[in-house]
């Protein structure tokens, strides 16, 4: 198939667009910065120079790539690690969840594709209410804490235009888990901002640490997109490892396999006043997701099932 691949030199997609090369499609991968035409090409794809959020622009370098299939990774999420203000922080990623989508969407249906896979995310935005591992069914946060509210809206509004797409197209949603491994900022490694704060101990459990969150290597990420291509009937799949577990279990261990000091406690409402709500609520009232149906429709199986064996690898240094 044809595959148009918009965030191919994100952390996702620099891991997606080569396995989709060796599965023997072909692939055009978008990029606004001419620096990273040559990355792509080295990938095996054909670049493709547009900025997401012109409409004009994008709706050319679909339409000349002639897709199948549309794959939306588009963030601009590296170097964000101001928690704190989270809007603020995801700004840009969330134009282009809004923005950017609009325009793939349009383009898409103008290109003739028959599909587009889009990624959104899994975890904080479920509702904090019943259980605390959520599937699919389950309903996203409708009171989100300040500061988050304008990136729930911009994942609401992602997910509500792909489930919406024009007749002829199928829409599928891949929740994603937190991501570590190269290219985040939960791995080693100047940019692995989540990590460094670990080693420095500026990343503290709040109150009993009972949130639970759930991971998802870049690789599995890349994996589940492949197989979303070519399979699977259009809906949303939360895509994250085997292993949902709690702040108070995960940042521990994560300090131990580093080589980091255990993390520092702090109680609910100083963890509010440091961090803003959001912060708070992540630590202490997340709720994590199930794989379960990702395995069972789109026959996907994490290559890291839990982010035990995972951090490990990456403390030594194994990705």
């Amino acid at each position: 198939m044809r595959v148009f691949v918009a965030g191919g030199t994100g952390a996702v997609g620099r891991r997606l667009v080569p396995l989709l090369v060796s599965r023997g499609h072909t692939v055009v991968a978008l990029t606004r910065d001419p620096a990273r035409v040559g990355a792509l090409a080295g990938m095996g794809a054909e670049p493709a120079r547009a900025d997401a959020l012109d409409r004009t622009g994008l709706t050319a370098a679909v339409g000349r790539a002639r897709p199948d299939v549309v794959v939306h990774e588009l963030t601009a999420l590296a170097g964000v690690s101001d928690f704190r203000h989270l809007d603020r922080s995801f700004a840009a990623t969330n134009r282009l969840r809004v923005h950017g989508t609009d325009h793939l969407m349009a383009a898409a249906a103008a290109a003739g594709a028959r599909r587009i896979v889009a990624q959104s995310y899994a975890g904080w935005p479920y509702e904090r209410r019943g259980g605390m591992v959520k599937t699919e069914d389950d309903a996203l946060d409708p009171n989100p804490p300040r500061g988050a509210r304008e990136t729930v809206a911009a994942i609401r509004h992602l997910e509500e235009a792909v489930l919406g797409a024009p007749p002829g197209i199928e829409g599928v949603v891949l929740r994603y888990g937190g991501l570590y491994g190269p290219g985040t900022s939960l791995a080693p490694g100047p940019s692995g901002e989540q990590v460094e704060a670990v080693r420095r101990r500026r990343f503290p459990i709040v109150g009993g640490g009972h949130g639970v969150w759930s991971f998802l290597h870049v690789d599995d990420a890349a994996l589940a997109t492949a197989l979303a291509v070519e399979r699977g009937a259009p809906g949303i799949y939360n895509v994250v490892d085997d292993d949902p577990a709690p702040v108070s279990e995960w940042l521990p261990a994560l300090a131990r396999e580093i080589g980091a000091p255990p993390p520092r406690r702090v109680p609910t409402w100083v963890g509010r006043a440091l961090g803003g709500g959001w912060v708070a609520m992540v630590m202490t009232e997340a709720r994590g997701a199930s794989n379960a149906r990702a395995r069972r429709e789109l026959g996907w199986t994490p290559l890291h099932p839990s982010w035990r064996s995972g951090f490990a690898a990456l403390a030594r240094g194994g990705g």
